[in-house]
């Protein structure tokens, strides 16, 4: 939001500079980027002084140019100019552009330098109006009427002042600082608090009159819920016309186009008080009433960018008899302005309520300076107040008579919020002793009164435009931020206490360990964002289907539609990015929440169940090769083998061990995973799904290889991992013994029954069985393979004789004939 400096230094006497100004207000909380100069003329009139002709004669080569002499004002004596203007004579007082000056005109500039015209020395220029930004007027040069010293500045004499703009950015709770005023009551009090004088004052009302009885529109209110307040009052006789100087430049500084002297009113003094106006011409208020409610669904009407649009029930309009006129607190209608026509204007000042202006503005894509107000919270009571300022400078500005009775339907008045305030609670929250008088100082600089005081203990009125001010702690904050952060010293100790990790605390720790693991191992975390396209859930998806989707009311766009439901999408599109870009082999790893709606949920007074729902996932991709060629070994790429390895190392991190692996079905993959295994603990609970991604699914991407995807279900797995018991053994003193089998197996045996065959077998001694090689082929019998496993035993206490290393193999051996029909090779 831009401040003016000059603005505000219409309700605050203070002379600080525009730069130790931004520090103030940023200390305090109105955080402000930059501070810009602003002109009011470009240039700011630099270089160009007051001269006196003192000779004028006609040019010797030219019978329209003219030769003269102007005292400047310098030691050096007059300096020769040569003038083209027909009005230009001796004795004249003019204004004069010095050699080195620059002149604009509109985006061209141009310097004025030493020169020769037709043969005679030229030193400067004297100029026209419309030559140096003080007005329009070509016909000739400047003459001044009254004697002025010769070599006074020309800003001096026009009474040219620069201006300041700060841009503040605004917290969203701090709306009464979304004016001038609210601005300039903060400047005052951090000044008052430290040591400067400060006089705060805003405008006065007292002299508002009705001029006549009669000629006032009368308003209805629906519903007040709506529009807890509604004030207007209506002018006649108005003429309306370009605004004063003073009033264009304020509102040019802060970036305001200015429109008429009626409108701008209306601008300058929301700029000033945040309080939204709007300004009716009578000749449109169809039937002569307005009546503020919502039109039923569907009913066009077109705003003030001449757009139409079709409005919802629950958009609050401003209504004549017949028609809309205005969006409320919004957009005016595209026949509601007021225009150089117009006569007779009504001038509206509401509070509306902020959640009907937000929804509406939402509704229709519409962001305005009124709407920006109204949706965080306008006072009411200050309606009324603004209402007075704006008839006064109507009537000033464009004349008229202003005719009663004034509107205002207040049914419910909205009381100052209470707040029992004890200074020892102050004390506590802050970390320092704040003496009671400079507390109450503070407060009475805020417009916060002390309605009453009993034993340390404060009664305070915060006033209803400090909506974010309802509680000890907030009116706390507002001490503070005004006494000053950095009046606070650290304490020479610092004490704490010791708290318990919550679950989101251990869960978070587990996270991060993870992925540092993964990190390890070559992995980059990614994060993309949770809203996706719709198109990716087509609607004869089985994995993800289209009817499960969160979606948005009001979205960006079909790209940013709905909620993921799943990490999978998200996924292929850096891979597809990073592709393009010549990254080849790609280890990404993402956690994230996925989200659903459940249209079946029914929810019971006993059971309240939620449609919508969340979870949290893992989810991996591989693609390309998961080790480069080297003279040592060639290029490894990435299978759904070395992912199921990564899975469950993760597992194995967390301490998991009771899972199992299942083929998925094809029905149960879509069109997501050409090949796809499910974990899950073996009570049936799943942990996720890991497998290679169809390649229907990576057209889609415009990927050309293959990508290796897991999804686990974080929430269940970090379950688990919380559940686990972490046990240890110390090394075994004696060494481990390893025997080797080659064994004959059918060909739907896998590895993971023969491990489990031989685990079972031997449980004290056994310490590892792992697969060394497979031969399916030639000189076998069909149906069959070979597996070649190693079994390693090891008593920790004592050396292993071979009678007790033979018994366990036989033991093993004689369990896989019986339960595999494995035969030794």
């Amino acid at each position: 939001m831009n401040i003016s400096y000059n603005w505000l230094r219409r309700y605050v006497d203070c002379t600080q500079a525009p730069g130790d100004l931004a520090a103030a207000l940023t200390s305090i909380g109105l955080e402000c980027d930059t501070v810009e100069e602003v002109e009011t003329i470009r240039g700011g009139l630099r270089g160009i002084v007051i001269g006196k002709v003192l000779t004028c004669v006609e040019h010797p080569d030219s019978d329209h140019l003219h030769v003269t002499t102007v005292d400047l004002g310098l030691s050096e004596g007059p300096v020769q100019i040569v003038c083209g203007a027909p009005n230009v004579a001796a004795g004249q007082t003019v204004v004069v552009a010095t050699v080195g000056t620059v002149l604009y005109d509109g985006d061209k500039e141009f310097k004025i330098k030493k020169s020769k015209i037709r043969g005679v020395e030229s030193f400067g220029m004297i100029c026209a109006e419309d030559e140096i930004g003080v007005g329009h007027s070509h016909d000739g040069i400047i003459v001044i009427d009254r004697e002025v010293a010769p070599g006074t500045p020309a800003a001096e004499f026009f009474g040219l002042e620069s201006d300041y703009v700060l841009e503040v950015d605004l917290t969203p709770n701090r709306v009464d600082a979304a004016g001038h005023y609210g601005v300039a009551r903060d400047w005052a009090a951090w000044a008052r608090q430290n040591g400067m004088p400060a006089d705060l004052h805003r405008p006065s009302d007292e002299s508002f009159r009705v001029d006549r009885a009669d000629g006032g529109i009368p308003v209805t209110v629906a519903d007040p819920a709506d529009c807890p307040r509604y004030a207007g009052v209506t002018i006649r006789g108005v003429k309306v016309a370009e605004s004063p100087k003073w009033l264009r430049d304020a509102l040019t500084a802060i970036g305001q186009r200015p429109v008429n002297n009626v409108v701008d009113v209306t601008n300058f003094l929301l700029h000033s008080f945040c309080q939204p106006l709007h300004c009716f011409d009578v000749a449109k208020i169809k039937g002569g009433e307005i009546i503020v409610k919502t039109l039923p669904a569907g009913t066009p009407f077109v705003t003030l960018d001449g757009v139409e649009r079709k409005l919802n029930e629950r958009d609050l309009m401003i209504c004549n008899a017949e028609e809309p006129m205005c969006l409320a607190g919004v957009f005016g209608g595209l026949d509601s302005g007021v225009t150089e026509s117009a006569t007779d204007i009504f001038l509206e000042s509401a509070c509306f309520n902020p959640t009907t202006i937000r929804k509406g503005a939402r509704r229709h894509g519409l962001n305005t300076d009124a709407s920006f107000r109204f949706e965080r919270g306008v006072d009411p009571n200050g309606c009324l107040y603004v209402l007075r300022l704006a008839a006064m400078m109507v009537k000033e500005l464009a004349g008229g008579e202003i005719c009663g009775p004034v509107v205002d339907l207040y049914p419910e008045p909205v009381q100052p919020y209470h707040v029992e305030l004890s200074l020892k609670h102050v004390d506590d929250v802050i970390g320092k002793h704040i003496p009671e008088e400079t507390v109450k100082s503070i407060l009475g600089s805020l417009e916060i009164e002390i309605a009453a005081e009993s034993d340390g203990v404060l009664s305070l009125n915060v006033p209803t435009y400090r909506v974010d001010v309802r509680r000890p702690c907030d009116v706390i904050e507002e001490i503070l931020r005004i006494y000053g952060y950095n009046n606070v010293e650290l304490p020479v100790t610092v004490n704490s206490s010791l708290s318990y990790q919550t679950v989101t605390d251990i869960d978070n720790s587990l996270t991060r360990m993870v992925l540092d693991q993964l990190a390890a191992q070559g992995f980059y975390e990614i994060l993309n964002n949770s809203l996706t396209s719709v198109s990716y859930y087509d609607a004869g998806m089985s994995s993800y289907p289209a009817e499960r989707c969160v979606r948005l009311l009001n979205p960006l766009s079909n790209d940013l539609g709905v909620m993921r439901q799943t990490l999978l999408f998200g996924g292929l599109e850096s891979i597809a990015h990073n592709l393009n870009r010549r990254a080849d082999s790609l280890m990404m790893v993402e956690t994230g929440n996925v989200y659903f709606f459940n249209s079946s949920a029914v929810s019971t007074e006993a059971m309240p169940l939620a449609p919508y729902s969340e979870s949290q996932r893992l989810g991996l991709w591989l693609c390309g090769n998961v080790r480069g060629a080297s003279w040592l070994a060639p290029a490894e790429a990435a299978s759904p083998y070395h992912l199921k390895a990564l899975v469950e190392a993760i597992f194995s991190r967390l301490g998991i061990s009771e899972k199992e692996y299942v083929m998925a079905p094809e029905s149960a993959m879509g069109d997501v995973f050409a090949d796809a295994l499910t974990v899950s603990t073996r009570s049936g609970k799943r942990l996720g799904v890991l497998g290679t991604v169809a390649g229907s699914m990576l057209q889609k991407f415009d990927i050309g290889r293959p990508v290796m995807f897991a999804e686990l279900e974080w929430d269940a797995v970090l379950s688990l991992a919380r559940k686990r018991s972490v046990t240890y053994t110390a090394v075994g003193k004696t060494q481990p013994v390893r025997r080797d089998l080659a064994l004959l197996l059918d060909v739907n045996v896998t590895f993971a029954d023969v491990q489990a065959v031989v685990t079972a077998s031997e449980r004290k001694l056994l310490r590892g069985v792992e697969l060394f090689d497979v031969y399916e082929g030639k000189n076998l019998p069909a149906g069959k393979k070979s597996y070649a496993i190693a079994i390693t035993i090891q008593d920790d206490e004592r050396t292993l004789q071979d009678k007790q290393i033979d018994a366990v193999m036989t033991k093993v051996i004689a369990n896989l004939r019986s339960k595999l029909g494995a035969e030794l090779r």
